[in-house]
């Protein structure tokens, strides 16, 4: 089952038909539903992974080390969204359905990772401790809404970044990748809809970052880059050069995900 497939029918509508109207909040639920069955079912994938092709063809870092690096984020993601659903009048109506949904994807994206190592052969890394303040550079997250979807951006913002830095390293095993991607697209799903609950866009502009909180700052950094496939894109469109930055997402390597995720990892 592929999720941009289960994306395009629910596009078109159960009937083949344009779907009907519906609210923002209410097509981010229809989707999430669909996404997180869709994600219990990609479970079965780790039986079809083989030891014998877990090494990456393009870099030194085995698809197992990929995985576990992917599951590192997965379980700050998931973490920080239950935390967030536990905590005392943090989040009510509408934003807390969608907080909800994107939690048990979260969620799910941690065990199918798990499964996926282990069904490769490898063990999967333990939970680390979080400490969602970032040492101290963040007050009140779990008290205070807008400080907290804030944060939220910025971790659903690194994983559509982190998941394209690694896809080149998953290409001995086009299974693998292809569910990568599939994660991939789901992240690029929530930040967007995070973005415009707190009222921003729901792409990144150059390199802007919109959370409020300097600690951000190496999230964005280089999405201002114009240069795709050799090419400087604004020698060959006239369109301006704020759309192009919006139009690609700039992959983060290993290192600069980790200097990212260290801040909210206890010593």
């Amino acid at each position: 089952m592929k999720l941009l497939h289960l994306f395009n029918e629910f596009e078109r509508g159960a009937n083949g038909s344009a779907p009907q109207l519906t609210t923002r909040r209410e097509a981010f639920g229809q989707i999430g539903r669909t996404v997180g069955k869709a994600a219990t079912l990609a479970l079965p994938l780790a039986a079809f992974l083989k030891p014998n092709h877990v090494h990456a063809q393009t870099s030194g870092d085995s698809i197992i080390d990929v995985l576990n690096f992917a599951l590192t984020l997965e379980y700050l993601e998931a973490e920080y969204y239950a935390m967030g659903l536990d905590a005392n009048g943090l989040l009510t109506g509408d934003i807390r359905e969608t907080i909800a949904l994107i939690g048990d994807h979260e969620a799910a994206h941690v065990e199918f990772l798990k499964s996926a190592i282990s069904g490769s052969g490898g063990t999967p890394v333990d939970k680390p401790e979080f400490d969602f303040t970032a040492g101290g550079n963040f007050n009140n997250v779990f008290s205070n809404q807008t400080i907290f979807l804030a944060i939220a951006q910025a971790f659903e913002d690194t994983g559509v970044r982190a998941y394209k830095g690694q896809a080149a390293n998953l290409m001995g095993n086009k299974d693998v990748l292809t569910a990568a991607l599939q994660i991939h697209s789901v992240e690029a799903r929530h930040a967007s809809e995070i973005r415009r609950i707190r009222g921003s866009k729901g792409w990144i502009t150059n390199a802007e970052n919109t959370t409020g909180a300097g600690a951000a700052d190496a999230v964005y950094a280089g999405e201002d880059n114009v240069m795709q496939l050799g090419f400087n894109v604004t020698t060959v469109t006239q369109v301006n050069r704020n759309h192009i930055t919006e139009a690609w997402d700039e992959p983060l390597n290993k290192s600069e995900v980790l200097g990212i995720a260290s801040l909210f990892l206890e010593d």
